[in-house]
């Protein structure tokens, strides 16, 4: 299949042969009765053609180049009778129409191509005018003969005219198709536009909602947890209800910091870049590790390679997905024991696998939650451009993987 723009070189130059070889057409029916200045009229008509090759980057230019050629020839008649007629009435028919076949290519195209109907109307009307003044100048043609039929005055006018006029017709019906085909397409883009931007809306002001919420219910309840916590540790005697309290205390602490790092996402423009310090990943993996060892959860961690700095988002995914397995061993594996192994390289490898539960477990525990951990984990890891895979191991444990571009 041809390139689009060999496509449109072939058909520009097809344009010009056909004007050209129309043009020699008529110049030859009268090649026994040519004027002196025949050869300069051909000469003109294969300029006329060539102008056509120029029609797509200089449209108004050819048309009026063809509009002048037009009415010019008829106007020399009128003003000096006998440039282009014989005295016994005949007449060189070829010195005013050899150039008039280019005239509907060019009015069809300036029409489809003008940016302002004005500057295209003023050369259509001078080719009008131009087809009415060679009427206006032919006497009856008894001694000449075009494409082997005796034409008279009102037969080359009717033609020229109903030639251009067709050419017209046919450039505003395109036009206009492809006018109403660009406004359909503008409409669609702007209709999408403005769903997107009516679904960016809709989120922000449900992320709002949540975020006056969780502020508003989650925030206060775990606030009076670690004011009740504290309480506790400054009235008991007891050393073992006293570093209990502190640790839910310092639990509930922790709990309201990242509470509200989550507000504090919700409020902020989704599509709106944030920059976070890049963080030490191994430290917050190590912090999780104790926080469950602190409440008898046995967990090791295992690290393979030299940990290093991540990106902050793989840093956070990679720690909820610790976070939410060691959640779920305490809900689910009461009496199970965990063990995390990170691989560090070009892409970062987590593994948290955990033992067959030992003790049943906590009915009010294993109900708490949404039960959609997982799949948020999934869709995190996702995001990042990572794989994960959480399923039960065949020793009756349930092991979660991901991995993920470091």
């Amino acid at each position: 299949m041809l390139p689009p723009f060999l496509r449109k070189a072939l058909v520009d130059l097809a344009m010009a042969a056909a004007a050209f070889a129309m043009g020699l057409q008529v110049s030859g029916t009268h090649s026994s009765v040519l004027r002196p200045f025949g050869g300069a009229t051909q000469a003109i008509a294969v300029a006329v053609a060539l102008s056509l090759l120029l029609r797509r980057r200089f449209p108004l230019t050819v048309a009026w180049v063809v509009a002048l050629t037009t009415v010019i020839p008829p106007l020399v008649e009128l003003v000096a009778p006998g440039t282009l007629l014989r005295n016994d009435g005949s007449v060189e028919i070829a010195n005013l129409l050899v150039w008039t076949p280019a005239m509907p290519f060019a009015a069809y195209n300036v029409v489809t191509t003008a940016k302002r109907a004005l500057t295209a109307w003023i050369p259509l009307a001078v080719m009008g005018i131009g087809a009415l003044l060679i009427g206006s100048v032919l006497p009856p043609l008894r001694a000449v003969v075009v494409l082997g039929v005796r034409p008279d005055a009102e037969d080359v006018v009717f033609r020229s005219v109903i030639s251009l006029l067709l050419a017209v017709l046919l450039g505003l019906y395109l036009r206009t198709r492809r006018r109403v085909l660009e406004d359909l397409i503008e409409r669609a883009e702007r209709a999408e536009r403005e769903r997107h931007l009516m679904v960016q809306q809709a989120r922000m002001e449900e992320r709002a909602r949540l975020a006056s919420e969780m502020h508003d219910v989650v925030s206060n309840r775990v606030t009076l947890m670690v004011l009740q916590a504290g309480a506790l540790k400054v009235s008991s005697s007891d050393d073992d209800v006293r570093g209990a309290a502190e640790e839910l205390r310092r639990t509930g602490t922790k709990a309201m910091e990242e509470l509200h790092e989550i507000i504090g996402l919700l409020r902020e423009d989704g599509d709106a870049p944030r920059t976070e310090p890049v963080a030490p990943t191994p430290a917050q993996l190590d912090a999780l590790v104790a926080e469950s060892v602190a409440v008898g959860i046995p967990v090791t961690l295992e690290e393979q390679g030299e940990p290093h700095l991540v990106p902050p988002a793989v840093a956070k995914t990679l720690r909820r997905i610790v976070q939410e397995s060691l959640t779920n061993v305490s809900k689910h594996a009461a009496g199970a024991t965990v063990h995390i192994k990170v691989s560090y390289g070009d892409r970062v490898r987590l593994s948290v696998r955990n033992t067959p539960p030992t003790q049943p477990p906590d009915e009010l525990l294993a109900t708490a939650g949404s039960g959609i951990g997982l799949e948020g984990l999934r869709q995190r890891v996702d995001m990042c451009g990572g794989t994960f895979r959480a399923a039960p191991t065949g020793d009756g444990g349930f092991q979660v993987e991901a991995s993920i571009p470091a």
